[in-house]
């Protein structure tokens, strides 16, 4: 393990074993504290964030970028800040800690038990959402994790997501999906994080305006095996309570090859998935490239 991987996952470590003892109003201003300054260093995920941005409000003067971007990073640092302190809390602080609107789509599908599938973008704090799931709803689910480096610091997350009620998966491609696979033909509940494709097959769509890929997993799990295919989105308002929406469900298309039905379905994911980033930018958190043309500089918005 190199010098910066130790440091790496010495800080995330501090994080959990530190964070979470402070009391809830001192982590909110440390939180802020620590946006506030990475977002007047204006480091390289910072300026990514306002491009992206840039993309999401289109026209937004340059004042109007900064802004959303520092709010951007406020928002950020919440998700941080509560996902350090999410093992400490208590039952009854998750189940008051997000409310979801249209969670009927959710309940409904899980009491059919051919499966759900719930996509998210990487808005506010899935995690949340998830400890929800398993305290409010009862229901447990599985979901996939991205290898990360080092070693110590993807096992940390591993075994904060279990904690908190979820199956975690490694990101490992046709094992990881196999399995997926079998928990929805066992009428069980499975979340992604799904706005940014971690493969080289993702599927391409036209999200605000321009070319995007996106996995095609969600899509191709519902042609496979039947499961709902739900969408989320999720915001913070002033209040500590999150808030979220359930969209309803994309349906497998009648008719087209299984790629056709793929492409169709993802582009369903993305416009709903966009409904919800251009409602509350502010709360997607994408600090990376995602479009085509910011990837592959040769390729020209569409």
């Amino acid at each position: 393990m190199s010098a910066q991987e130790r440091l790496t996952d010495a800080l995330y470590g501090l994080g959990w074993g530190a964070v979470k003892k402070l009391p809830e109003p001192v982590a909110v201003r440390l939180g802020r504290s620590i946006a506030d300054l990475a977002w007047k260093k204006r480091g390289k995920g910072v300026r990514r964030l306002e491009s992206n941005y840039a993309r999401v409000v289109p026209g937004a003067s340059a004042e109007r970028l900064a802004e959303l971007s520092r709010a951007g990073m406020r928002s950020y640092l919440r998700y941080w800040m509560e996902s350090f302190r999410l093992p400490a809390w208590s039952e009854e602080r998750i189940r008051t800690g997000f409310e979801p609107a249209d969670v009927h789509y959710l309940t409904d599908g899980i009491a059919s038990d051919r499966g759900v599938i719930l996509a998210l973008p990487h808005m506010a704090n899935w995690d949340l959402a998830g400890a929800w799931v398993t305290t409010e709803l009862k229901t447990p689910f599985t979901t996939v994790a991205e290898r990360l480096k080092p070693e110590t610091l993807y096992d940390r997350f591993v075994a904060y997501r279990e904690g908190l009620g979820m199956e975690v998966l490694p990101h490992n491609g046709g094992s990881a999906f196999g399995t997926l696979a079998r928990r929805l033909r066992d009428g069980g509940l499975i979340c992604l994080v799904a706005e940014r494709d971690l493969s080289a097959s993702g599927v391409e769509v036209t999200f605000f305006g321009d070319t995007a890929t996106m996995p095609a997993g969600p899509a191709l799990l519902a042609q496979q095996t039947g499961a709902l295919l739900l969408p989320v989105t999720l915001w913070y308002d002033d209040s500590p309570v999150m808030r979220g929406r359930v969209h309803p469900p994309i349906e497998v298309p009648d008719s087209g090859t299984r790629a056709e039905k793929t492409s169709v379905m993802t582009q369903a994911l993305a416009d709903a998935f966009a409904s919800g980033i251009a409602d509350h930018p502010e709360d997607w958190h994408m600090l990376q490239r995602l479009w085509v043309s910011d990837l592959d500089p040769t390729k020209g918005p569409a």
